[in-house]
């Protein structure tokens, strides 16, 4: 009998689009909590709170547990507590990265921090990002939650993480450590978040640069979904494949037990 499945999958593109819930998702995140299979919903936005993000999912219909949901600020402080526990940081990002900060005993300060740490925000301030500049130059570590250059919103794209990164690394010269995807380094801690191990784990996605990379780079098996901002086209573009490519999520109903039909019952 095949080994029982552990799923990671990405949120915006393969569950929700904005407020929207992708169809088939609700009825996939039930059958995974009515079968008892271990599943965590990744996001590298750091702005909000597993918290607020069960609330944003539930509104859409989508019943996700607050435990089930791993975000990049979760990564990043994680990252943080097993480099320099204890430690400071400077802090640019919203409430889902210093509440994550916070938990592991951090003090967020802009006198003489450990570290700079840069998140997602809607009002990225130039004070702040001045600020920001001034203590990398004066030996604070620089880390970013991710590398998302730009984030969607109704009226278009927004700058994000990685674009203020930029700004910041020309200012500087210092390149900052980018922890969420497709850093492996994600998914090695909602792994052992999940307590799961990488044979027998995959990896949920509509991005060949984050999703499907990081997945691989983590050893996991990986599905791209057609649903969020790839095109059928889109892996011939790639060095790498996905495992599987299907139109969305729907198509795993019913088979959650078995996404790999193909292979032998046993992953490699």
């Amino acid at each position: 009998m095949a080994a029982q499945w552990n799923y990671l999958m990405d949120m915006d593109g393969v569950l929700v689009h904005e407020e929207h819930p992708i169809p088939g998702s609700a009825e996939f995140v039930a059958e995974l909590t009515a079968n008892a299979i271990p599943f965590l919903v990744l996001t590298n936005n750091s702005i909000y709170t597993p918290r607020d993000l069960r609330a944003r999912l539930s509104r859409t219909g989508l019943e996700v547990p607050e435990a089930a949901i791993w975000t990049s600020a979760l990564a990043t402080a994680r990252f943080l507590d097993s480099q320099r526990p204890g430690g400071s940081a400077f802090v640019i990002g919203e409430a889902g990265l210093t509440t994550a900060l916070h938990e592991i005993g951090y003090v967020l300060t802009d006198r003489d921090p450990d570290y700079v740490v840069l998140g997602e925000t809607r009002t990225y301030s130039f004070t702040a990002i001045t600020k920001a500049i001034r203590l990398v130059e004066e030996g604070a570590r620089f880390i970013a939650t991710n590398p998302d250059a730009t984030g969607p919103s109704r009226e278009g794209s927004l700058p994000a993480t990685g674009a203020v990164a930029a700004l910041i690394e020309r200012a500087t010269g210092r390149e900052p450590y980018y922890v969420g995807k497709p850093n492996p380094l994600m998914m090695r801690s909602a792994l052992r978040a999940l307590g799961a191990h990488s044979e027998n784990t995959l990896m949920i996605g509509d991005r060949m640069d984050t999703d499907v990379r990081s997945g691989l780079e983590a050893g996991l098996r990986t599905i791209l979904v057609l649903s969020g901002i790839s095109a059928e086209s889109t892996a011939e573009l790639y060095p790498f494949r996905p495992t599987r490519v299907l139109k969305s999520i729907a198509e795993l109903v019913g088979s959650s037990h078995d996404p790999f039909p193909e292979d032998e019952p046993n992953p490699v």
